[in-house]
């Protein structure tokens, strides 16, 4: 029986009493476990960061996640950052440089979220600090106070580009959840747009030129046994991801 591929999940940099800690949610280690069928390898956030090669020899796949903070803006313009946004300088650190390195090496990136932004940003794109105070667009942040199962529902549809992966799994047009205060201004240079929200924003994109580079904007790890358009996400992600595991580990033959 082949062995499960290896995936890798950056961490991100928390204040937990005194100390900083390095924590990544259980709902994604959890999602490479029962959606990707991967064994899941947590590489922490360090600034200086340790070297992307070390982590990229030793996987078969890389998962971005979401999280609490937004990457600092003097990644992608010129704009301050507003008062009282939370940052990770450390993730920012880790995970930039590491999609670069990933889409170099052909390491298959499944990207959530924060994720989804990190890659086009790290390719060149830019941000909307702030999705709702954009003249035509839509308020695409969770009510923070509502339970989880109502934060993580069904909040708008996408509408999923013809021919793409995502159409592969999901066909034309589904419910996805939001909870993303920020959002692609511009889509980086060979990032293909694979889902849009009803106000035109894009919800997911894939690489090009890539094997398996799939970012979205929302979260399908959220109880994604339940969902089958979530789970199918994750195991097109452990597919590309068990490929290249085989790959890695055939004998070579001169």
């Amino acid at each position: 029986m082949a062995k499960p591929p290896l995936i890798g999940i950056p961490t991100d940099r928390t204040q937990i009493g005194l100390h900083p800690f390095v924590a990544v949610g259980e709902k994604y280690v959890r999602a490479v476990v029962d959606g990707a069928g991967g064994i899941p390898l947590l590489w922490p956030a360090l600034s200086p960061p340790l070297d992307p090669a070390v982590l990229l020899e030793t996987v078969d796949g890389l998962l971005l996640t979401g999280a609490v903070s937004n990457i600092e803006p003097h990644h992608y313009s010129d704009e301050p950052s507003w008062e009282g946004n939370l940052h990770d300088p450390a993730r920012d650190a880790t995970t930039l440089p590491l999609v670069s390195a990933a889409l170099a090496a052909g390491v298959p990136m499944l990207a959530v979220c924060r994720g989804f932004q990190e890659v086009n940003v790290a390719l060149g794109g830019t941000l909307h600090q702030k999705v709702h105070a954009v003249p035509g667009l839509m308020d695409h942040r969770e009510d923070q106070q509502a339970p989880l199962d109502v934060q993580y529902g069904p909040a708008h549809v996408v509408s999923l580009a013809p021919g793409g992966l995502l159409a592969a799994v999901g066909g034309a047009r589904q419910q996805v959840n939001s909870l993303h205060g920020q959002g692609i201004r511009r889509l980086a240079e060979d990032l293909v747009v694979e889902a849009t929200a009803p106000d035109g924003l894009v919800e997911a994109f894939r690489h090009a030129g890539a094997t398996f580079l799939l970012g979205v904007q929302w979260h399908p790890e959220w109880k994604l046994t339940q969902n089958p358009f979530y789970a199918g996400i994750f195991r097109a992600f452990g597919d590309a991801c068990r490929a290249r595991a085989r790959l890695r580990r055939e004998p070579a033959f001169a």
